[in-house]
This record gives structure tokens, C-alpha cells and sequence, in this order.
């Protein structure tokens, strides 16, 4: 499972972005998030809550792990992703036990962000593939998501990679703000 598991980052980690001619500008690589990054992280969630004017109570933004993500995540049922181009990070996401229904064997996928230049780029894609083979490896079952409307792309990233819209929330996110429920059968 181990080697699996380090096969798969390998695989995944290393992309390049492009600019708007198309060109290939710059190489972007996925990894665990480590201590040094977690203003970067804090601040890009907060710059993309802003962008789609998502602020105060039910939203990530106000989520007190946000001040130290990374010992938020560093456990043996979590993983958390930075996606870094030029010593930048320009892209998060990860996932743990869903609050209320760990019990269940439900990962939440957390924290899904990209920086406007990362998207299109096909970083998302290997991100969430990278967490739902990870949460898969840690032995979840199914893998549930918030969002909001507005997030139209992340919605149809979701549904491309198997998460069917849900009609009621599951457990307790805090999230209440987001009414846009999905989730995805785990296949280990």
C-alpha cells in the first residue's frame, strides 16, 4: 500500500503551467503541506472566499484551523496538499474525518482552492485525484464536500471525478452557508 501510495504522488506531482500564449511557463508540483506554509495557505483561502464574496459564519473563512493548518492536518486519518509554482503556493486542498460521522468512515474533502492561474491548468484534476486515492488508502468509504453555487467549475470538477449532489447535508461542518452537498462512493 505504502509504495502505491508514493507511485501515485510521483505521478502526480509535477505538472506545468501555462500562460495565456500557451506557453509553458513554469513547473508546479503537489506535496504535504509543511509548517512554513501555512500563512500562504490561510491567505489564498482568504483571497478566494473573497473572490466569490463568501465571507463571516457557515464559511471556511472563519474555521479556526486556518491559523495552523498544518497541525490541523497532521494526523494519521488527514492529509493536506499545497500545489507550488516558483516557491509559491497557488493551490490547497485536503481532507479528514467528516465532524459528526467519522464513525461512518466519511472523509470530508477540505479547503478545495486554486489560485486564478492555476485553473484550467488541470492542477485540480491531480489534486482531488491525489485525495481520493490517499483517503481511499487510509480506509474511508465515501468522500463528502460542501460548496456554493457560485463555484460552477469546482462543482463540475466534482461531478467529473464521480460526486453525485446530495439532497441533505451529512455530519457537522460548521459550514452552513454552503448548500451545495455532494458526495462519492470510495472503491479501495
Amino acid at each position: 500500500m505504502c509504495c502505491n501510495r508514493l507511485w501515485r504522488e510521483w505521478t502526480l506531482l509535477c505538472g506545468r503551467i501555462l500562460n495565456d500564449d500557451g506557453l509553458s511557463v513554469s513547473p508546479a508540483s503537489i506535496r504535504l503541506i509543511q509548517p512554513k506554509d501555512n500563512q500562504a495557505v490561510k491567505q489564498l483561502v482568504l483571497d478566494t472566499l473573497r473572490e466569490f464574496g463568501l465571507h463571516g459564519a457557515g464559511f471556511a473563512g472563519v474555521d479556526a484551523e486556518l491559523d495552523d493548518m498544518y497541525q490541523a492536518y497532521d494526523n494519521e486519518f488527514s492529509a493536506y496538499y499545497v500545489i507550488e509554482t516558483d516557491g509559491q503556493v497557488q493551490g490547497v486542498g485536503g481532507f479528514a474525518p467528516l465532524e459528526g460521522a467519522a464513525a461512518a468512515g466519511i472523509a470530508e474533502l477540505r479547503k478545495m482552492y486554486l489560485s486564478p492561474v492555476l485553473r484550467g491548468q488541470g492542477m485540480g484534476q491531480r489534486l482531488i485525484e491525489l485525495c481520493i486515492a490517499d483517503a481511499t488508502d487510509k480506509g474511508f468509504k465515501k468522500m463528502y464536500l460542501e460548496t456554493v453555487p457560485a463555484m460552477e467549475a469546482a462543482q463540475a470538477l466534482y461531478q467529473k471525478n464521480g460526486f453525485e449532489y446530495l439532497s441533505e447535508r451529512l455530519g457537522d461542518t460548521g459550514h452552513h452557508n454552503c448548500h451545495v452537498c455532494m458526495a462519492k462512493t470510495l472503491h479501495g
